[in-house]
């Protein structure tokens, strides 16, 4: 079985300035104008049946304003006619009047279960369209910042299914082909789901194409489907169209058509009930593994590399564990032997005395760690001092450490760890995967990735009501 790269992320120092001290907080005001409208904006409220964390996350803080990417100074909006308004930003005038560009041809409040429409720029002549019903529309725009040429025309308009917004789109040409390949999501119910939310994240990667000039019709040639159990923090199509990134908590998988989530969680179950690959166990300056061999296993049948930093070890010819160390060992010290008991022991001498190490090798979940009683009642000790038998028992202290109201999000961190993961296009695979353990992945996301999605450049902040736009 082929498993993805785990990767880190480096600096690129050049990118830096050696010459910068930090930030600093601009007591100017902000220029903010407002617009009255003829028409609310179509705000979609949840519903009594979207109370999880997952929909919060995904519709209830959508934001209704839509930036062109490709026009920055152009945004648009959707109202409770179905028209598509657009507004030109210039920070240093007033704004204009909102102008129509697109209404949909259908009557947006006659589903009951509809999502908020939602709109992504695939390029500077293409936009791909979501009414919120489950209808996705592919729109050919002429040059959009030539109002000569401007012309919204749908080139593609079909029913997918349950209700979705989009979340990124890219138009690709190659020879005498042109295809828009989008991604949608969905938060859809999971029936079987006893223990969890009852729901699961479904994320549709479609790809639609003409292939001649002559055809004057878009069809869709591919939809594959991820899923998981939390809505990504960003998730884009690779310019090339080859590949997909995804920054998410939990991990999203390819599902083959027709098969439920159901049958690929109790895959990943079967899995996590099977025995530990290996046992481990570490003390202040050591770490011991311990690996049940195969029967009539010899000296000559196992294979261990100790390299500073990564270990490798191959039994019977079969790569058994490989990939780069928690941290620092002394490779020279290390040893191995093989036990009565038909088992192989791996010593690892620690290069920093002290260090707990939470993994043995980085983004390995194949083997168990052991703690002895004198161990969990060390850390307990170390850990002590941080606690109290009090709630709060000295609230009126000079200089406390923290105050829980002056952070941001993004100075939470969150339990479980982000990753960074790349699925290959066509083998619907992962390839690389980077574990974000440093920063929140909303950070991340922001650092790694260039500007995509309905997100707001950062030079311009941009929010709305259903019957007034405020703009900053």
């Amino acid at each position: 079985m082929e498993v993805a790269a785990n990767c880190s992320l480096r600096v690129k120092r050049p990118l830096l300035d050696p010459r910068f001290e930090g930030y600093k907080l601009s007591l100017e005001p902000l220029p903010c104008y407002q617009l009255e409208l003829d028409a609310a904006v179509a705000e979609v409220k949840l519903r009594d049946d979207q109370y999880t964390l997952e929909h919060m996350h995904a519709f209830g803080m959508y934001n209704y304003l839509h930036c062109d990417s490709w026009y920055q100074d152009s945004v648009y909006y959707i109202d409770t006619l179905g028209r598509i308004m657009n507004l030109t930003v210039m920070l240093d005038t007033a704004l204009g009047k909102p102008r129509e560009v697109f209404r949909l041809p259908t009557d947006l409040t006659a589903c009951d279960n509809r999502l908020c429409a939602s709109i992504h720029f695939s390029s500077s002549t293409w936009v791909t369209l979501s009414d919120g019903t489950g209808r996705l529309y592919v729109i050919g725009t002429g040059e959009r910042g030539n109002s000569a040429s401007e012309k919204w025309e749908i080139m593609f308009n079909e029913e997918l299914g349950d209700p979705f917004i989009i979340i990124h789109s890219i138009s690709l040409l190659n020879a005498e082909e042109h295809s828009i390949a989008t991604l949608l999501l969905r938060i859809e119910k999971e029936e079987l789901d006893m223990k969890g939310s009852g729901f699961y994240v479904s994320l549709e990667w479609v790809t639609i194409s003409k292939k001649n000039q002559d055809n004057k019709k878009y069809e869709i040639i591919k939809r594959d489907i991820l899923r998981g159990k939390s809505v990504p923090h960003y998730a884009a199509i690779e310019p090339d169209g080859n590949g997909l990134m995804i920054v998410s908590y939990k991990s999203l998988t390819f599902v083959q058509a027709g098969q439920d989530l159901e049958e690929n969680m109790d895959e990943d179950i079967s899995e996590k009930i099977k025995e530990p690959l290996y046992y481990w166990q570490q003390t202040e300056d050591d770490l011991t593994v311990t690996i049940r061999l195969p029967e009539d296993s010899t000296k000559e049948d196992i294979q261990i590399q100790f390299l500073p930093d990564h270990i490798n070890i191959v039994l019977k010819d079969h790569q058994f564990l490989e990939g780069k160390l928690y941290s620092s060992i002394d490779h020279e010290s290390s040893t191995w032997i093989i036990k009565e008991s038909n088992s192989l022991e791996i010593s690892l001498i620690k290069k920093n005395e002290g260090l707990t190490w939470p993994e043995l090798v980085i983004g390995d979940k194949q083997g168990e760690l052991i703690r002895d009683s004198a161990q969990c009642a060390a850390i307990a000790e170390r850990l002590m001092h941080l606690t109290s038998e009090e709630l709060n028992p000295n609230p009126d202290k000079e200089k406390p450490p923290c105050n829980a109201q002056e952070l941001e999000e993004c100075d939470i961190f969150f339990e479980e760890s982000s990753s960074l993961c790349r699925f290959d296009g066509n083998t619907l695979k992962t390839t690389h995967v980077w574990i974000l353990k440093k920063c929140p992945a909303s950070v991340c996301a922001m650092m790694l990735m260039p500007y995509s999605g309905n997100h707001t450049p950062a030079n311009k902040m941009i929010c709305g009501s259903t019957s007034q736009l405020s703009m900053l």
